[in-house]
């Protein structure tokens, strides 16, 4: 039917597809101006007037369905000699089409199951049996699950001619028979294939099937042709869910099983029950996944999981064992169950730092764990580890991970992250990617330069995420240009870690505002929506002083919880995530938490934090790594910059209200504020450059938001503040050349996403130019004692190195590398100090490791071959050409002077915990 036809009142629109039993059209209802379905049957029911008077007064039956889960029959027609159904107009996709991404959480197989038996034991209440229950006749709607074609199957079948079983051809696709076993053969139930009466029960048989594709991805009967799929729905059982998805609770695979028994007598006998039980499933959460059932199948398919589970038994044996009694005690089901905790560990791997202790994700259906680490290669990548299993596997493809925040798809089937070219990849550069768990290559969505902070998926195919610097982004999990959905009140703002909750439009965020770190970042929580504009999206606030929070749905059947932290201790408070709305109090789960991940179904998982998490001590080392003495207590700086006499040293303080330089003199045993910024919570100052002399110093300020400004002082205090340079890109100074005339630098393009080395001239028109054209990310310029030479860093070729060129300032002012360039590290080094006489030069490795290159300069450099003095503490931030300084030398080169975390950052476990929700209830 074409657009602008009319069928009675109502005014076709647009065609929305076609099926077996008819073709189905948006319409418009004239008298009532609301939008409707039509579903106009085959021509056979008109030329049949006694199966049309039946399919008349079987539709007024269904139309007397009032329930939230079927959907509404309005109106029954005949117009021309077309029969029509007029029905409510849903917005979604069907089951049919969600199952062909993969298998539901079991959140929401639980959820859906709930509705669906719901609806199905108020048809039977009313004498409607569907007769055609099966994922295609089921839509996914906002509101949730909806049945379609109530009592329409049996009229297709009487109307349809036979055909003998004989005939049944071979089929590759999902099989629709033709004759006289009509429907979906897989959804079938016995009675039905051997032309026996149906009831109520035969639906029930159905469902069991549609539940089993939910909680699997798998169809419980399949076949090659139409006769062996017949053959095992009458003969064979189908696996049990959790040998498929060993994560899923006994009971549910109980109640699958009862469904699809072959006679109607062994089967649930009334919807009623079914939808009894699964709300006692959902309510008990997943403690039943480690009953003794579970093991007993573990120990028959995979001896890992039996030490796994025994591990688990071992240390909450009592707990185990209550779990089985109750299990077995019907009048115990309102009870509520305890939690189950337990430690993962982690191979070992090459010690990650304080800056990587939060990387890792539980995926939503609470089965995997996603960890980055680098391994002992010192390529950064994503590890996978099922908790149903003591291995840990890499994930190929993820090679070159940046050591920020990734997540998972809302259905856990892929991995959103952001690649770069350092640790070896050629291509990464800085781009927003998605990966399949099961395997393939990473798909790129988009190019992203910033840091990735956190994000989300709905069922609908919208990607969002945090970036920094930048706002809430969205994007198509097909890829796409982004689009902004929150907009930072000021550039010192940052918004993080998005993510959606259960409509799948709106989406919680936490605001940080202060650039200061991510270490001491606290921030608010607001409410966002991807309907509203970016200006009016932090219009509703939920939660204050936070470091990062999280929506969770309950597994004891409550609306949900949003957890957070604050003050490291992870709290949890009731939030009807519907209203969006908090009640009661705060309640911790758990104290000293650094970093924490929750599932959709009750499983959670965290890490602990040290008390001395995130604080640093200033410690010096001989030249071979002997630790000679620290300087004082820890503290929150992370950066250091050691005077050319080696007396004193620039620290950057990360803390709130005393955040920004401050200068440390060794001899004296004091540390003083050297830089006050004008808002409440300071300012950063960052690489603080010293002279020669010792009196002036040169640094980078986050006072205008995004470190932009590079100013000159007295080292004295004793003067002002001299503005040198100030640009839209950020920027860190490395050195000062020793006549004072030069000073290098580390400019970050925003268009292109890379470093590059500059020099800007403090005399003439200084004018800053690159040392040579951006071709490769570079970064972290040392101009040599006799201003020869520069050092710097390069990823050329894939990975970080150290390089020399030769520097020369010309005669017009110019500058030029030209003349000569060498390698000087070997297997990646970043970095570099020169000694005083200019004769050593040192770097940095991927695994913190201190090199000494000794150098012979004549007409050409001669390099020696790279030596390992010592072993140095982790690296604080990431490895790559332009690090913030966490070390410093002495003139020397016999002292090395480091900021040492005072506590271990390295991730060796998780603490996972099921059924987390009971802990609230103790």
């Amino acid at each position: 039917m074409t657009p602008g036809t009319k069928l009675g009142p109502y005014e076709i629109l647009s065609s929305l597809g076609a099926g077996g039993m008819g073709e189905v059209y948006r319409a418009r209802d004239t008298r009532l101006d609301r939008i409707v379905a039509i579903k106009i049957l085959p021509d056979r029911f008109s030329d049949r007037p006694e199966l049309r008077e039946r399919f008349e007064r079987e539709a007024r039956t269904i139309a007397s369905l009032n329930h939230p889960h079927i959907c509404t029959l309005y109106d029954i027609g005949h117009q021309d000699g077309t029969d029509y159904l007029v029905m409510e107009c849903l917005e979604g996709e069907t089951l049919a089409d969600r199952l062909a991404k993969g298998p539901l959480p079991l959140d929401q197989v639980l959820r859906f199951a709930i509705e669906i038996s719901d609806a199905l034991d108020k048809a039977h209440r009313k004498g409607v049996t569907h007769r055609d229950l099966k994922p295609g006749n089921i839509m996914l709607t906002k509101s949730g699950a909806k049945l379609l074609d109530f009592g329409l199957a049996k009229l297709r079948q009487e109307a349809s001619p036979a055909s003998p079983l004989s005939q049944l051809p071979t089929a590759d696709q999902p099989i629709t028979a033709q004759g006289m076993i009509v429907g979906t053969l897989q959804y079938m139930a016995p009675e039905q294939l051997e032309g026996k009466e149906v009831d109520a029960r035969t639906d029930i048989f159905a469902f069991g099937a549609v539940v089993y594709e939910m909680a699997t991805g798998k169809k419980a009967f399949e076949g090659k042709s139409q006769a062996s799929v017949i053959a095992k729905i009458l003969e064979t059982d189908p696996p049990p869910i959790s040998s498929l998805q060993p994560m899923t609770p006994p009971a549910l695979d109980r109640l699958v099983k009862k469904c699809l028994a072959k006679d109607p007598d062994d089967r649930w006998q009334s919807a009623s029950d079914l939808h009894d039980e699964l709300k006692w499933i959902a309510g008990s959460g997943l403690q039943a996944a480690v009953s003794p059932g579970t093991v007993a199948r573990s120990a028959r398919t995979n001896w890992r999981q039996v030490a796994l589970w025994s591990g688990i038994a071992l240390l909450v044996g009592a707990a185990v064992a209550s779990f089985a009694i109750w299990n077995l005690k019907p009048e115990s089901r309102s009870a509520p169950a305890d939690p189950v905790r337990f430690q993962v560990a982690l191979p070992e791997m090459r010690a990650t730092t304080l800056g990587d202790y939060g990387l890792f994700a539980l995926s939503p259906d609470g089965r995997q764990l996603a960890f980055a680490a680098v391994s002992a290669d010192g390529v950064s990548r994503i590890w996978i580890r099922p908790l149903d299993s003591l291995e840990s596997r890499p994930l190929p493809g993820t090679e070159g991970i940046t050591l920020d925040t990734f997540f998972w798809s809302s259905d856990s089937r892929y991995i959103v992250f952001r690649s770069s070219g350092v640790a070896g990849v050629a291509g990464g550069g800085g781009k927003l990617k998605k990966i399949a768990v099961s395997g393939g290559p990473a798909e790129s969505l988009w190019d992203l330069t910033p840091a990735l902070e956190g994000g989300s998926s709905n069922g609908d195919g919208v990607i969002i995420f945090g970036q920094d610097p930048g706002g809430v982004m969205r994007v198509s999990a097909g890829g796409g240009p982004p689009a902004r959905l929150t907009g930072a009140a000021s550039p010192t703002e940052i918004d993080e870690y998005p993510q959606f909750l259960r409509d799948g439009r709106r989406f919680i965020f936490t605001r940080i505002s202060t650039r200061i770190s991510l270490a001491a970042g606290v921030g608010d929580v607001f409410l966002g929506s991807l309907d509203g504009k970016p200006e009016e999206q932090s219009a509703k606030r939920l939660l204050t002083g936070v470091s990062m929070a999280a929506f969770a749905l309950s597994s004891d059947g409550g609306p949900g919880y949003l957890l957070f932290v604050r003050d490291r201790a992870l709290m949890a408070q009731p939030f009807d995530a519907g209203r969006a709305e908090l009640s009661g109090e705060p309640l911790s789960l758990a104290e000293r938490t650094a970093y924490f991940s929750a599932s959709n179904n009750g499983v959670l998982a965290y890490t602990s934090a040290s008390a001395n998490l995130g604080l640093y001590q200033l410690t010096w080392f001989d030249r071979q790594g002997k630790v000679q003495s620290t300087v004082r207590a820890p503290s929150s700086e992370a950066n250091v910059t050691l005077s050319p006499d080696g007396k004193r040293a620039f620290v950057t303080e990360n803390v709130v209200q005393s955040n920004g330089l401050w200068l440390v003199d060794f001899s004296r045993g004091t540390k003083a504020r050297f830089t006050f910024g004008s808002s409440p919570a300071g300012e950063t100052g960052a690489d603080a450059i010293w002279s020669l002399d010792g009196n002036r110093v040169v640094f980078v300020s986050s006072r205008d938001g995004a470190f932009t400004s590079i100013y000159e002082k007295p080292v004295s205090g004793a003067g002002d503040e001299l503005l040198l340079l100030s640009s839209a890109d950020a920027k860190h100074p490395r050195s000062w050349s020793r006549d004072g005339r030069y000073l290098f630098y580390d400019d970050f393009d925003s268009k292109t996403g890379r470093s590059s080395v500059r020099v800007l001239p403090l005399e003439g028109d200084k004018k800053p130019l690159p040392l040579q054209p951006p071709d490769f990310d570079e970064g972290s310029g040392q101009i040599s004692p006799d201003g020869r030479w520069l050092a710097y860093a390069s990823d050329e070729t894939g990975r970080p190195e150290v390089y020399i060129r030769t520097f020369s300032p010309g005669s017009a002012g110019s500058r030029s590398v030209g003349g000569g360039k060498w390698l000087i590290s070997s297997g990646g080094g970043t970095d570099p100090r020169w000694r005083d006489d200019g004769k050593e030069i040192f770097y940095l490795t991927s695994d913190g490791k201190v090199m000494a290159v000794e150098l012979s300069a004549g007409p050409a450099l001669q390099a020696g071959t790279p030596k390992v003095l010592f072993q140095g503490p982790p690296l604080i931030f990431p490895f790559g050409v332009s690090m913030p300084s966490q070390w410093g030398v002495t003139a020397d080169g016999k002292r090395f002077l480091f900021e040492v975390p005072a506590a271990s950052g390295a991730l060796t476990q998780f603490t996972v915990v099921l059924n987390w929700p009971s802990l609230l209830k103790k």
